[in-house]
C-alpha cells in the first residue's frame, strides 16, 4: 500500500534522544514513508540531567529503519560556521532531493540578566539564528522542485506568549526565528516551498516531573486538558505541515500548545 511520503526525502536537526522532540518528527515521516536523513549532536545533550546514553543515535537510527525506509545521519555541531553547509551536503549527497527541511535543533541555557555574557548571547544566536538561517540557504540552492513541493519548517518555543525572564539569550534567538518566518515565506513560497514556524507549547521531553518536578507541577496548571505537550503532538502538526493538505499554509507561527493559558 502506498504511504503519503513514499518518494520523499526529509531532513531533521536535532535529533538525539529517543525522548526527544526531533526522533518522534523522524518517526513520524517514516511511518508515512518519507526516507529520512538525521542531524544530532550529542555532546549538547549531556549537558542536561536527561544525559542520552552512548549509543542513543544508534537505537534512533534502527528504530527509523523499522518502518522500511532509507536512514542517514550525521554529527554536526552548529556553533562552526561550516557546519550547516556541511549538514547540507552530506543530505544531498546521500539523497538526490530533499524535500522537507525541518528544523528542530536548538541551544538553550538559564540564567538572569545579571548573568548575561556576550559569549552566551552569541552561543544562542549562532546556533539558532546562524545556522538556521544558513541551512535555509544551503537547502534552497540545491532543491529540486517537482511535483513534490518544498517545505521549511522551524520551532519557537512561546515566548511571545508567556515572559521566560530566566533565559533571555534563548528568548532572543527563537525571537528572531518568529520573525524570520513571514519574509523567508515571501521569499520561498513563488517556488512552491512553504514556511512555517511551530511553537510546540511546553513539551515533556525529558521527564520533566522527574527532574524538574516543582516546575512540571506548575506548568500543569495552565493547561485545560490536564497534560502537558508530548513530542508526538509536534510531530503530528509537522506531519500535517508536510503534506499536500498544507500547500496553502504559509508564513505562519502556528502555536499548538493544548489551549494551554497563561
Amino acid at each position: 500500500m502506498k504511504k503519503p511520503f513514499d518518494g520523499m526525502k526529509a531532513l531533521i536537526t536535532g535529533v538525539s534522544r529517543i525522548k526527544g522532540i526531533g526522533f518522534a518528527i523522524a518517526k513520524k515521516l517514516a511511518e508515512q514513508g518519507a526516507d529520512i536523513f538525521i542531524h544530532s549532536f550529542s555532546p549538547y545533550d549531556s549537558l542536561f540531567p536527561w544525559k542520552t546514553n552512548e549509543n542513543e543515535v544508534s537505537t534512533i537510527i534502527s528504530e527509523l529503519k523499522k518502518h522500511g525506509g532509507s536512514v542517514e545521519h550525521i554529527e554536526a555541531d552548529f556553533n562552526r560556521i561550516e557546519a550547516p553547509g556541511q549538514v547540507i551536503e552530506a543530505a544531498f549527497s546521500a539523497y538526490n532531493n530533499i524535500h522537507f527541511l525541518i528544523l528542530n535543533h536548538a541551544y538553550s541555557t538559564t540564567g538572569s540578566l545579571s548573568d548575561l555574557t556576550a559569549e552566551n548571547i552569541d552561543l544562542h544566536n549562532n546556533i539558532n539564528i546562524r545556522s538556521t538561517l544558513l541551512l535555509i540557504k544551503e537547502w534552497s540552492l540545491r532543491f529540486q522542485p517537482s511535483e513534490i513541493k518544498g517545505r521549511v519548517i522551524m520551532m519557537t518555543s512561546g515566548q511571545h506568549i508567556a515572559p521566560s525572564p530566566g533565559e533571555l539569550s534563548y528568548v532572543a534567538s527563537k525571537g528572531a526565528i518568529h520573525q524570520l518566518t513571514l519574509s523567508l515565506s515571501a521569499e520561498l513560497v513563488q517556488r512552491g516551498i512553504t514556511v512555517n514556524t511551530v511553537n510546540p507549547g511546553p513539551t515533556n521531553s525529558y521527564e520533566c516531573e522527574k527532574h524538574y518536578p516543582e516546575l512540571y507541577d506548575e506548568v500543569l496548571k495552565h493547561f485545560p486538558q490536564n497534560r502537558w505537550g508530548t513530542p508526538e503532538d509536534a510531530a503530528n502538526l509537522i506531519a500535517f505541515l508536510a503534506s499536500p493538505e498544507s500547500q496553502w499554509i504559509s508564513g505562519e507561527v502556528i502555536n499548538s500548545d493544548g489551549g494551554s493559558h497563561y
